[in-house]
């Protein structure tokens, strides 16, 4: 039963979120907000909706181990498994403008979270200046166009993000009701998945973080994979990139930011010696194709999937000691 419960969540969770995002990108569309402010804010909050969901369920349930799990998590699986697995059907361009200076941010916003981390806990000081820092890079990415997310932009403008139907096709009171009925699934499928899996963690005598880095990191990076597979077999593999750099800013600023107000989120000791290592690895590794221009291949995306192989390997051996 708890795993059934565990899965529903998940499954409400997906499905409500995506039910979200298309109903925001309607109504948008529908009062002329620009492509801009509907690509940055609108997807880039919505693709992290489950996240955001789940980080704050998880602190106002006392289990705040399985947001910071899941926020890590989400971010290593993001660029090892979602960009790894579109890349064994089509290459993954790094070298489209503007993506250097996206990969830069999501790395140096690691590097301060990070930094952060070895302080020990994420509390209200943390989650505050992390929120501070999400305003600041909305605010700088509208006054900069430079700066916003071309790849998220394309999604909306292709039937790979929008399922093939129209933003502007739906009045806004049935827009707006997507919008509401998306939020209460999400706020549902979180409650359900946050009960089963810090069941099962007690079940499997592992930590919550463990959980969160694994089975619920999976979880909320099925919509992104799903979309990139979407893309790389249209041959839009590009896509991808954007969609997970814009994600793992997201995901670092608002889910720990949000979290972290509401509740104390210490940091396990393994956190420090595994998991952010190999979250900052992987971020390092995206700023070298992008430094040199590569695709990532056939060949490269077949070592990110390695990678995450064996990163989970060792996370179910460093929770089970």
């Amino acid at each position: 039963m708890i795993y059934i419960l565990a899965f529903g969540g998940l499954a409400l969770l997906l499905a409500s979120g995506d039910l979200m995002v298309r109903g925001a990108i309607s109504l948008a569309a529908n009062l002329g907000i620009s492509p801009l402010l509907m690509g940055l804010i609108i997807v880039g909050f919505g693709t992290s909706a489950p996240e955001l969901m789940i980080g704050a369920e998880a602190a106002l349930t006392g289990s705040p181990g399985l947001a910071l799990g899941n926020v890590v998590g989400s971010n290593i699986a993001n660029v090892l498994l979602v960009l790894g697995a579109p890349a064994l059907i089509a290459p993954v361009a790094c070298d489209r403008q503007g993506v250097m200076r996206h990969i830069l941010v999501m790395l140096g916003v690691s590097l301060i979270f990070a930094g952060l981390a070895f302080g020990g806990v994420f509390g209200l000081q943390q989650g505050l200046l992390l929120l501070a820092l999400l305003a600041g890079f909305i605010w700088y990415s509208i006054r900069d166009h430079r700066l916003e997310i071309p790849p998220v932009l394309d999604m909306l403008k292709t039937d790979v993000a929008l399922g093939g139907i129209g933003g502007r096709t739906r009045s806004n009171l049935f827009s707006a009701a997507m919008v509401l009925g998306g939020l209460a699934g999400l706020i549902l499928g979180a409650r359900l998945l946050i009960d089963g899996a810090v069941a099962i963690a007690r079940l499997l005598d592992v930590g919550e973080d463990v959980i969160g880095l694994s089975m619920v990191a999976i979880g909320t990076s099925l919509p992104e994979l799903a979309t990139t597979l979407a893309a790389a077999y249209r041959r839009h593999a590009d896509v991808a990139l954007g969609n997970v750099v814009g994600s793992n800013i997201f995901n670092l600023l608002a889910v720990m930011g949000v979290t972290a107000t509401i509740a104390p989120a210490p940091v396990p000791q393994r956190f420090l010696v595994l998991d952010l290592p190999v979250m900052l690895a992987a971020a390092m590794i995206l700023l070298a194709f992008a430094i040199t221009r590569r695709p990532i291949d056939r060949g490269a995306g077949s070592a990110f999937l390695l990678g995450y192989a064996i990163y989970m390997i060792l996370l179910y051996h460093s929770g089970n000691v």
